[in-house]
């Protein structure tokens, strides 16, 4: 059992919602980025969705999208990116999704991306612009070397399409619970309640809800109707404002504690609501 399908399992057994966060390698710098893991995992993060930047990031918002320009200036690379995976593990234990685009690691390799990935200490990838159908070349390098292989599934996703989809998908599966891009828009709760109960009819997979959750309170109205709440932009902005300053660590580690606060609070840990 790898540390994904470990810590859901034990979040399970409490009756919690996990709180998945994103943020982007190397924004402000990838010192910083060594810094914000260990602090949100203190906070109460139970996953770390890890952005790899890129040039051309078409499903995010102007958030991340400024996030990933700073990253790159600053030099952030895949292989670098893989570098300070690996030095974290050394003290922490927390699951971590790669999230990205396809070109990055076609640059790479994926033979290679998968083996370095895999020992660097990453539990899965989440590739955005790799319609799961065409990602049997990656996925050849990437499933024995043990790397969760998550999906998105949308609003619009066709049913017959999202159970060919989730037949295959491991780890977990992200449901985007807004058409367009991140951080512009606010989910609907009978939207998600209904979408996310088809979608647990469809597969064991633990399904959380991404896309559009910025507030504590946000994450509180989703956690009780699905099995993760991800919160990105909210955080990659307040990362953004607050750059290399001194307080940037505590003010992150601040809000990612009272989304975990919100999340526990909604859906208890062994309420009978999950």
């Amino acid at each position: 059992m790898g540390r994904i399908e470990e810590r859901f399992t034990a979040l399970k057994k409490e009756g919690r919602t996990a709180f998945v966060a994103y943020l982007t390698a190397g924004d402000p710098d990838l010192e910083a980025t060594k810094k914000l893991i260990p602090a949100l995992e203190a906070a109460g993060v139970d996953i770390i969705e890890i952005g790899v930047p890129f040039s051309d990031p078409t499903a995010d918002g102007p958030v991340i999208q400024a996030a990933s320009q700073r990253a790159l200036k600053r030099g952030a690379t895949l292989k670098k990116i893989l570098a300070v995976i690996a030095e974290l593990r050394r003290t922490s234990g927390i699951p971590i999704v790669l999230f990205g685009y396809y070109n990055p690691i076609l640059s790479y390799g994926p033979e290679r991306f998968a083996a370095d990935a895999a020992a660097s200490g990453v539990d899965g990838i989440l590739i955005v612009d790799l319609p799961p159908e065409e990602a049997d070349e990656l996925r050849r390098f990437t499933d024995p070397a043990g790397l969760a292989f998550i999906t998105l599934i949308a609003p619009t996703t066709d049913p017959q399409r999202a159970r060919r989809i989730l037949r295959r998908a491991t780890g977990f599966v992200y449901y985007i619970s807004i058409t367009g891009v991140t951080g512009t828009a606010v989910p609907r709760p009978d939207d998600v309640r209904r979408d996310v109960k088809r979608l647990q009819g469809m597969t064991a997979l633990p399904v959380t809800v991404g896309f559009g959750i910025s507030t504590p309170a946000q994450a509180a109205t989703i956690a009780p109707l699905a099995d993760g709440v991800v919160v990105g932009s909210a955080l990659v902005r307040l990362i953004g404002a607050k750059g290399g300053s001194g307080d940037l660590i505590p003010a992150a580690a601040s809000f990612a504690a009272e989304i975990r606060r919100a999340i526990d609070a909604a859906s208890p840990p062994n309420s009978p609501v999950k």
